[in-house]
């Protein structure tokens, strides 16, 4: 019988990823890289760069990577050099001597929830400004030595990559990240194996690693649902950052708040705070109720004191679409077993995300949050504003300017972004304190009497480097998708040093107005194509894969960039990420900014730029709004002179040309006969003296822990004698809902022009009113409230609030009397509110009950 050919079966084939083990006199190196204190202390790159220059760079500068690819006879010869290997003992002698600094127990400890960390470009679970934001806040949170945990995803595939088509067309590319060779470390169970974190959701386990990111003294603790006991339906949570449907979205900020809590319980972790950082962390106060009603034995309205009084919400967006909505369905889909463990019904669960409570509204987490923490806030001082307009409806009978929504303005983790140039002109010339307390303005000072020439020095080698990044890091990809090797040789010959250089990198969201600048091409055309005065314009950014129009104005920059007037003079930089903004940031001499105001919250770009001795050319919207400083940077004005928004940015876009012809690029080449602009270098000065102390993460994190000593206080005051202040001030809240309603006017009186409604401007006029309580037995408080028609906004706007002061109380009666004089002419209109008064309240805001009366 012949032997039959083998018909092979497919190779099966396993994927094996190997890499170095280090040397024990080495291991120094692999505690430094595995935590995140070497992205913002220079000696520790400049070591990593050392090991292997060029593995350094192909690696994207990660240290984890870059020593598990280290050869053995690479590792050898660091061994062997005496120089490196001191080199290597002093840098773990700094770290080291960093992280066994105490915490500072004087200050409140806090709980931080985020959906995205920016903290380093190799460590992909964050997309833009908000998750940036974030990672600066751990890292000053590590340096002020702020007991602290934060949590968040370990997204498999995270944000993604941007790369451009030929034709301009934005590619979105997902590329999964390989965990074991990034700075995390999984976190394991007593017998070794990894920690599982069990997540009910409806009619199944939701199961987690947690895996733990060192921010110098910090933890950041990341679920990871892409494990083989989840269905694929559940193991793609976290897959993307922002990625899938709304279903997808409501599962993410379910694993956030529910999952969040449910795992610092299991790491056995308690804090004083809980701040939510925006929205979608909202739900961590559903499982927070639940745990106090379950674990306290307290009814939902004592728990919800607790809970409110601990708690903390930050918003980031300007306008109500920007916040997350979901359907009753969906809510319930999720949640549906929630108001049962509470203690309350579907109805009044379904009614704390609502403005309008016994409406058909969406369930809003914004306003779920608002309903379930004791302080809100905005991020910038016109941010502030605009949220309390945007909140106001939660509150019926309070106007917008009397919420307690506050505000702080973002700031930036100073030694983070400023260049390594910049930091070692600091701690030469600037007190040895000036990195502790960099929110003292004195220290700042100082620049005004340093020399021109080292200023200019300064900014003219961060502009070379920034050239010198460019053609080596976007060479490669401008041949692939230009088509014309011919072009990309003279796009690159064109960058030149020596211009003066406008960078613009963001979000490509429309609102941000990046085709502001291309209005009118031929003005443009003539601007740059000045070779007595040499202006390039850099810009970089990404759009969200949903948003065609971003998408569409990516496009057109480029096209417009190609074209023969503008080639060298227009480039678009792809792929922005921390390290290209890092680079841009410090390189270029101007930061534009050209948002439609207000619907920048805050933006903090221009903040990094700052502590670059970069100018900002900003909207006065955002945080430029309050800190723009004439004579140390442009604006373009917050006054809008058109409804139309087409005029509107056509006079914005001839006002940027304007600036620029007559200000900026004159300024720029006033030189000198050493070849320096001493405007210039003064503008420099006035702006790092000036404005960029205000800007600063260490002076928003000073702000915040104002607000968390508030929370801590009376959380703590509220939980003393087991809860009995909390509830307390529940069983009150209570009494007053039941007998709101039994209260009357017994009497009003007030002078006779008054009552004829015809009040003389500047005479006192007195008022008395009599209240009797009834069945009501908690306090009252009254006021005199006078509002105005503002034609031009078509609103009742408020003109001001008149007190009545309590002159006794004899038996259920209240007797008040006011003296007010009328303090303009004109046509006003005046009302009566009453409320509910006790001391133990944090604000109005907390129980919101109004009743306005007829006298």
């Amino acid at each position: 019988m012949k032997i039959k050919a083998n018909n092979a079966n497919a190779p099966i084939w396993k994927e094996v990823y190997s890499h170095s083990s280090l040397p024990q006199v080495l291991k120094p190196l692999e505690e430094i890289a595995r935590n995140l204190w070497w992205v913002w202390n220079h000696e520790a790159p400049q070591l990593f760069a050392r090991l292997d220059e060029k593995l350094w760079e192909s690696t994207e500068e990660n240290p984890v990577l870059l020593l598990q690819s280290l050869s053995v006879k690479r590792m050898e010869e660091i061994i062997s050099d005496k120089a490196l290997m001191n080199e290597i003992a002093e840098v773990y002698a700094l770290f080291k001597n960093y992280i066994h600094t105490a915490p500072d127990l004087s200050k409140p400890s806090v709980a931080y929830f985020s959906m995205e960390y920016g903290l380093t470009n190799v460590l992909k679970i964050y997309s833009g400004g908000l998750g940036v934001l974030a990672g600066d806040y751990l890292k000053e949170a590590s340096d002020s030595r702020i007991d602290l945990v934060a949590v968040g995803f370990l997204y498999r595939y995270g944000y993604f990559t941007q790369s451009l088509s030929m034709e301009g067309q934005q590619i979105a590319n997902y590329e999964a990240q390989n965990f074991s060779a990034l700075p995390l470390n999984q976190v394991m169970d007593a017998g070794g194996q990894p920690l599982l974190l069990e997540v009910p959701f409806p009619g199944r386990i939701v199961y987690a690693h947690i895996w733990k990111v060192s921010v110098g003294r910090i933890s950041l603790y990341l679920m990871d649902t892409d494990i083989p006991q989840n269905s694929e339906w559940d193991r793609s949570i976290t897959h993307q950052l922002y990625g899938g449907d709304w279903e997808n979205r409501m599962k993410q900020e379910y694993m956030l708040g529910i999952g969040g809590i449910l795992m610092l319980n299991k790491l056995g972790i308690r804090k004083q705070v809980y701040h939510c950082n925006e929205g979608h962390a909202a739900l961590i106060n559903a499982q927070r109720l639940v745990d106090y009603i379950q674990n306290e034995g307290l009814s939902f309205n004592e728990a919800l004191e607790v809970v409110r009084a601990s708690g903390l919400y930050t918003v980031h967006t300007p306008v109500p679409a920007g916040h997350d909505y979901f359907e009753e369905g969906l809510i319930g889909r999720y949640m549906g077993e929630f108001p049962a463990r509470m203690g309350i019904s579907w109805q009044e669960f379904i009614d704390m995300g609502r403005e309008n409570p016994g409406s058909n509204e969406k369930f809003s987490m914004s306003v779920f949050a608002l309903n379930t923490c004791q302080e809100a806030n905005g991020v910038s001082l016109l941010h502030g504003k605009v949220s309390q307009r945007m909140f106001a409806p939660i509150w019926k009978g309070y106007f917008p300017e009397e919420l307690h929504v506050t505000y702080v303005t973002n700031g930036v983790h100073m030694p983070s972004w400023a260049a390594t140039e910049w930091k070692h002109f600091f701690a030469t010339h600037f007190s040895p304190d000036f990195m502790n307390n960099q929110s003292n303005k004195t220290y700042w000072e100082v620049i005004q009497r340093m020399p021109d020439e080292e200023i200019w020095n300064i900014r003219k080698t961060l502009k070379n480097k920034l050239v010198d990044y460019i053609k080596v890091r976007f060479r490669d990809n401008w041949l692939k998708n230009q088509g014309d090797p011919s072009q990309v040789v003279s796009i690159l010959e064109k960058i030149n040093p020596n211009a003066l250089l406008i960078g613009f990198g963001r979000r490509f969201a429309t609102y941000k107005r990046a085709h502001l600048l291309f209005t009118d091409l031929a003005r443009l055309a003539k601007i740059v194509n000045n070779e007595r005065y040499p202006i390039q314009f850099i810009y970089t950014g990404k759009a969200h894969p949903a948003d065609g129009g971003g998408q569409g104005l990516i496009k057109h920059i480029i096209e417009i960039s190609r074209r023969p007037e503008f080639l060298g003079k227009i480039i678009f930089l792809e792929n922005y990420d921390m390290r290209l903004a890092r680079r841009l940031i410090s390189g270029v001499d101007v930061w534009l900014n050209t948002p439609t105001r207000p619907l920048e919250a805050s933006g903090t770009s221009g903040e990094k730029a700052e502590m670059n001795g970069v100018l900002n050319f900003s909207v006065l919207d955002g945080w430029w709004y309050e800190g723009y400083k004439e004579g140390a940077g442009w604006a373009l004005t917050d006054k809008r002179t058109y409804e139309n928004q087409q005029y509107q940015d056509q006079l914005d876009a001839a006002t940027i040309y304007h600036t620029l012809e007559n200000e900026i690029i004159p300024l720029y080449y006033a030189r000198n006969s050493k070849g320096l602009s001493l405007e210039w270098i003064q503008y420099i000065k006035n702006s790092i003296s000036r404005i960029a102390p205000e800007y600063t993460m260490k002076r928003m994190l000073d702000d915040y822990i104002r607000i968390y000593n508030k929370l801590a206080n009376r959380s703590a005051h509220l939980k003393e004698n087991e809860f009995a202040r909390a509830k307390e001030i529940a069983a009150w809240k209570e009494e007053v809902v039941e007998h709101w309603d039994s209260f009357e006017v017994e009497s009003f009186t007030s002078d006779s022009e008054w009552a004829s409604n015809q009040p003389l401007v500047g005479k006192l006029y007195a008022y008395q009113l009599v209240i009797d309580r009834k069945m009501l037995k908690g306090m009252l408080g009254v006021d005199m409230v006078v509002g105005w028609d503002n034609p031009e906004t078509n609103t009742l706007e408020l003109k001001a609030v008149h007190p009545f002061c309590l002159e006794k109380e004899e038996g259920s009666r209240l007797y008040f009397s006011l003296e007010v004089a009328s303090a303009e002419a004109g046509i006003h209109k005046v009302g009566f509110r009453v409320y509910p008064v006790n001391p133990e309240l944090p604000h109005r805001m907390d129980f919101a009950y109004v009743r306005w009366i007829t006298v």
